[in-house]
């Protein structure tokens, strides 16, 4: 368990460039470096997270740290992730002052260029691990199409369900295998059954999705509670997704201002970590029971706690189902449309990070050579690339 919290606090600490530059840390850290978990492992959690509600990142953060020392390994495992973060966004509300006004921009600018280049990485050898053969390639091609083509928010997951479909279609007389291996599988999953009680937490879960909304419309602390626990709830993939949610359940309710809510998400920006922790900073700022402190720990909770019960509801049904030879066809095809999903993701940081020139061409090229090849390790390159940036735009 410390070992969980000590190596996510380190992540918590470096991973700089939101939900989709996190997957690279994590591959790096856990798969690369650590090798706590396969890549075909990493890549079915990865699917997994993105069909739940809440911040995929720290889900899949979360359910590795279960991998390696059960739960108690995976409340350390988000919590190290997630405390820097969360930290940093509270004492920004509280008083900290505009992070920007005191660096200055080039220094984002350096750790955007970092965050393209471990994706990029990440991107390369999840190819490699799971897009062996071009049945997968074309999954992921028309994933990355399909994407790009029709970027609704919704689309991600009902891509990765349409790719576990195909998957079980053509993937599975291969994953049958012999005769006594499926046998085997079938007879344990029949055996053990589903666990009652992770079904029993997602449908109360679910019905506390729909509830919770109802109850919340009495006192400002109440009502500012609801709306971050439905943001965490209902937003699927994490991110910048849940902005618009949680503009209209402060913002539009008089809550904060526009100013303010604007500057805590620039400043959510500018930290490693998840992007949900903004979800503090908007509790320290609302003071929710009377005390920014308290309301910052209340936002974490409430925008985090939907999607971590979800997850840890989930994990061990999918964990009993995968013993089925058609789950298992079924995850090689999600695992395939998953690196159509990082390839769609890459090619929107690279249009939509204001880089452009030969220099960031240049910089970007060199660290990932850097990472490839392991020179340095990846929170130095972040770091190094984050003064550079400072020193050059």
């Amino acid at each position: 368990m410390l070992e969980c919290f000590l190596v996510s606090l380190k992540l918590g600490l470096t991973s700089f460039g939101g939900p989709v530059a996190h997957l690279g840390y994590f591959r790096e850290t856990y798969v690369e470096r650590g090798k706590w978990l396969s890549e075909k492992r990493f890549a079915e959690l990865l699917a997994l997270t993105q069909f739940l509600p809440g911040p995929a990142s720290s889900q899949l953060g979360a359910a590795i740290g279960y991998e390696r020392a059960g739960w108690l390994g995976g409340l350390a495992a988000w919590f190290g992730f997630t405390l820097p973060s969360a930290l940093a966004m509270i004492a920004f509300a509280v008083g900290m002052g505009s992070i920007q006004d005191w660096f200055g921009v080039g220094w984002l600018h350096g750790l955007k260029l970092a965050a393209i280049a471990v994706v990029a990485v990440a991107l390369l050898g999840m190819r490699k691990g799971l897009c062996p053969r071009w049945p997968e390639m074309i999954l992921a091609i028309v994933a990355l199409v399909v994407l790009r083509v029709l970027p609704e928010l919704w689309i991600q997951p009902v891509v990765i369900l349409m790719g576990g479909v195909l998957g079980g279609v053509v993937f599975h007389k291969e994953e049958a295998g012999s005769q006594a291996e499926q046998s085997r599988h079938v007879h344990q999953a029949k055996k053990e059954g589903l666990p009652l009680r992770g079904l029993v937490v997602i449908s109360l879960v679910m019905a506390a999705m729909i509830i919770v909304p109802l109850l919340v419309q009495g006192g400002r602390d109440a009502q500012a509670t609801g709306g971050l626990f439905r943001a965490g709830a209902l937003v699927f993939g994490g991110g910048h997704v849940v902005l618009p949610l949680l503009e209209s359940s402060t913002v539009d309710t008089g809550m904060v201002t526009k100013d303010t809510f604007l500057a805590g998400y620039g400043a959510a920006q500018a930290v490693p970590g998840p992007l949900f922790t903004f979800g503090g900073f908007l509790g320290a700022a609302i003071g929710v029971f009377g005390n920014a402190w308290v309301g910052g720990a209340v936002g974490i909770v409430a925008i985090f706690l939907p999607g971590m019960l979800l997850l840890a509801a989930g994990l061990p049904v999918w964990n009993r189902l995968k013993e089925f030879a058609w789950a298992r066809a079924g995850v090689r095809g999600a695992n395939a449309t998953v690196v159509g999903l990082l390839a769609a993701a890459l090619l929107g940081m690279l249009t939509s990070a204001n880089v452009g020139g030969l220099l960031d061409g240049i910089w970007i090229f060199l660290l990932a050579l850097a990472i490839y090849f392991k020179w340095l390790p990846v929170w130095l390159l972040v770091i190094m690339a984050a003064v550079l940036g400072g020193l050059i735009v």
